[in-house]
């Protein structure tokens, strides 16, 4: 119990700590977490016997997510031109994960070029979408909206948790996630939508309503996040997806709400700041 909180609370610290440090830190640093995430993916598929291109699949991650971050660093018109250019060119290194395999001699080549691409899109793509949120207002960085999705995403776990273990009778989806209850679900969404309103009261990009529909969204879809990787955990027979976090299990048991709601957050924030 000592590690997981001594190992909780650097990690909220080494968080909260990178929305200060500034842009280039930010994106780094997420970028980072989104390749770790990748790589702890392709590990626990190689431990079930699958071959992804681990390799091919980071090389493409970084790249991926490296072209989008830039984006947001070049104001100039042929800065910008330029590196929308470049992200054209990504199609070179993720064809380049069909023409690797056929020197591979594996068994089930298609296969492992499904393993590849699902690692790019289940990890380093909602980390792109993540880092997205930062520049999400048209005015530049600003660490408020994805310090407030990670605290309204904690809410939303802790709520569930409090309230499913104390008032939770009715299971979720028990076949993939036993522990989880209606009760719990509804509980999260309704704490982080009370984390949501606090937020607003210090955070004025949005309204308060705008806030609590990003905390419903987190609840609703972030839960769903929770629910898929802990079917990818039961499919393949492993209780963490990692030992990164001592106490805490791998980075995807971390992050797993993030992967799937980080993009439908965004698509609402754009909806929000570009009407």
């Amino acid at each position: 119990m000592k590690t997981r909180a001594i190992t909780g609370l650097v990690f909220i610290v080494v968080m909260l700590g990178s929305f200060f440090a500034g842009a280039t830190v930010y994106s780094i640093f997420y970028g980072l977490l989104g390749l770790l995430c990748l790589q702890e993916f392709y590990g626990l598929l190689k431990k079930s016997g699958r071959q992804p291109n681990t390799v091919m699949g980071l090389i493409n991650g970084l790249l991926i997510y490296g072209a989008f971050a830039a984006s947001f660093y070049f104001d100039t018109l042929t800065g910008t031109a330029l590196i929308h250019k470049a992200i054209f060119l990504l199609v070179l290194p993720l064809a380049a994960v069909f023409i690797q395999e056929l020197f591979r001699d594996l068994e089930n080549p298609f296969a492992n070029i499904g393993y590849t691409f699902v690692g790019l899109l289940f990890t380093v793509i909602p980390f792109t979408f993540f880092h997205t949120l930062g520049f999400v207002t048209n005015s530049g960085f600003n660490a408020h909206i994805p310090m407030g999705f990670l605290l309204m995403l904690w809410a939303n776990d802790t709520g569930a948790y409090l309230v499913g273990r104390q008032f939770g009778r009715t299971k979720l989806f028990e076949r993939h996630s036993p522990k989880k209850t209606w009760e719990g679900f509804i509980g999260g969404i309704l704490i982080s939508a009370l984390a949501a309103y606090i937020i607003s009261l210090y955070f004025h990009e949005m309204v308060w309503r705008q806030w609590v529909s990003v905390a419903i969204i987190i609840g609703v879809v972030g839960t769903a996040g929770d629910l898929v990787e802990s079917m990818l955990k039961r499919s393949i027979n492993i209780k963490d997806s990692g030992g990164i976090l001592p106490g805490h299990g791998g980075l995807l048991d971390r992050f797993d709400g993030l992967l799937m709601a980080a993009p439908v957050v965004f698509a609402y924030l754009y909806l929000v700041f570009n009407p």
